[in-house]
């Protein structure tokens, strides 16, 4: 199947009437989350993942997909009014969003930000479908020992971008990985790490982790940081919400920094939308003929961040979807819903499972359009959702967490589950441990484990098989590499200082 076969096929089944509803379901869903400062897309797919054990693969992903893309549309709405991120990525849209709002540009504003995420997004989109096929097809020479490689690296990589604090990020990952080890080894049929809790045999459910780690901890701090926020008022009717020609002749590069910086930077994992925001602002920043104006209400600096915002989706499932590597927390939840539901992500998933695949590419395209037409009129009305008291919305919130760890088993251990990595997630976060390595360590452990031990086996036992293979021995390398430069740079500054001092000396 051609790559123009497969997106008619893809649009064949996302105009089925159930899969547009569940699309438009997504959308509209992703857009209220990124409205709501802390509550992030990874919780919302966590929270809703029990709830979908019954349903179709396709419809099920196109969902979670539309609640992916659509949170970060949404993010943009508090970012602007409120000058508070509803999103990690929307921080930089901050700068010059809110400045533009203050200046009674609101309108404009938040018309950039659905034009940027339109033009960018659809352009991620464009990259997804034709690069995919390739990168699919280049993957069907991986084997057992290349898996093992290209998971080592995936994990290097979130760990050298899940935080500036490297030695905090090394242990969230290694802690994610002892976490995928408890239960029984499918090798050996031993128990390890239970504790004695036969409950723990098969292992630790991902809901009561997902769920607690992002939901749980996310109610807490935010009940901790309650407070009073001003809420700019949205110019009326939808003219109001259009830039001046001017304004999009300035964001014009803008559209296309946000939208190639977003994609590149969304295939590499764990690097994520929040890294593309901050490096397209830089970069837009740099090549600026008036830098001074940034800051101060510049509508490309925050077109470009709010453009590689939403162009990082299309990068990001890239790597989900041809290799089953997933590149963030949202991704890793995803994969585990394919996973759940008998759909493979690696090379052969065109081939095994195209409803699926070219469906969720196709729905995509759809959910842009579908975002670019509600986020327009209707965000004086999301904005609104803001003015809901905490104490109605946190109990809801807890109740469906609650439910979705119960459902997901049947067992009361896996709410207990729930509350300790609740606990755990607000203690992580006070003390500046990221929560993304320990999720896609989680995840990767598993398969990690299986790929090292399958190539042992097929070596008989000589871990040189890791090596000696060109592929595997090429990610190790990068996989070093990238582990070593935090270090690298840590002993250069060491190094400055002390020539420093004994310079004044």
């Amino acid at each position: 199947m051609t790559v123009f076969e497969g997106l008619i096929h893809g649009f064949s089944i996302a105009l089925q009437p159930m899969n547009l509803l569940w699309c438009f379901v997504g959308c509209f869903l992703g857009t209220v989350i990124g409205i709501l400062p802390g509550l992030g897309p990874s919780a919302t797919i966590a929270i809703l993942l029990p709830l979908t054990f019954n349903m179709d693969p396709t419809g099920g992903i196109i969902m979670f997909a539309g609640i992916y893309y659509g949170a970060k549309y949404g993010g943009s709405t508090t970012s602007i009014l409120l000058n508070m991120p509803g999103e990690a990525s929307s921080v930089i849209s901050c700068v010059d969003g809110y400045q533009m709002a203050k200046k009674g540009r609101g309108g404009a504003a938040l018309g950039i930000a659905a034009i940027a995420s339109f033009v960018a997004g659809t352009v991620g989109l464009l990259m997804l479908t034709f690069v995919a096929p390739p990168v699919a097809s280049f993957a069907l020479s991986f084997g057992s020992p290349e898996y093992f490689a290209l998971m080592v690296m995936g994990l290097s990589l979130v760990v050298l971008l899940g935080g500036s604090d490297f030695p905090k990020a090394i242990l969230s990952t290694l802690v994610g990985l002892w976490l995928a080890s408890i239960g029984t080894d499918l090798f050996t049929a031993q128990s390890r790490f239970i504790f004695g809790q036969s409950s723990l045999l098969g292992g630790i459910e991902f809901m009561s982790l997902a769920i607690g780690i992002f939901a749980i901890s996310e109610i807490l701090l935010n009940i901790e940081a309650r407070g009073t926020v001003e809420l700019l008022k949205v110019p009326k009717g939808l003219r109001n919400l259009f830039p001046s020609w001017a304004e999009l002749k300035d964001c014009r590069f803008a559209f296309l920094n946000g939208s190639l910086t977003g994609f590149f930077i969304g295939l590499l994992p764990g690097a994520g939308s929040t890294i593309a925001s901050f490096v397209s602002y830089g970069i837009e920043k740099a090549v600026s003929r008036h830098p001074e104006r940034f800051g101060h209400g510049a509508p490309e600096g925050l077109a470009a961040p709010e453009g590689a915002n939403n162009a990082d989706t299309g990068g990001a499932l890239l790597p989900l979807l041809t290799l089953g590597i997933p590149g963030g927390a949202s991704t890793a939840i995803m994969l585990t819903a394919l996973i759940m539901w008998g759909v493979k992500p690696g090379p052969l998933m065109m081939q095994q499972s195209p409803d699926v695949f070219w469906g969720l590419v196709a729905s995509m395209y759809v959910g842009n359009v579908a975002l670019l037409v509600m986020n327009l009129p209707l965000v004086g009305v999301f904005a609104q959702i803001l003015r809901v008291p905490i104490y109605i919305l946190h109990p809801m919130i807890l109740g469906v967490a609650i439910a979705g760890a119960y459902g997901a088993s049947g067992n009361m251990f896996d709410v207990g589950l729930l509350v300790f990595f609740g606990i755990m997630g607000y203690g992580m976060a006070k003390l500046g441990f990221p929560s993304a390595p320990l999720i896609l360590g989680f995840v990767l452990g598993d398969a990690m484990e299986r790929a090292v031990r399958q190539s042992l086996t097929m070596s008989n036992g000589d871990p040189m098989i890791l090596v000696d293979r060109p592929i595997s021995a090429v990610l190790l390398i990068l996989a070093a590499v990238i582990l070593c430069a935090p270090l690298l740079h840590r002993v250069r500054s060491a190094r400055r200082i002390v020539a420093e001092a004994e310079a004044e000396a």
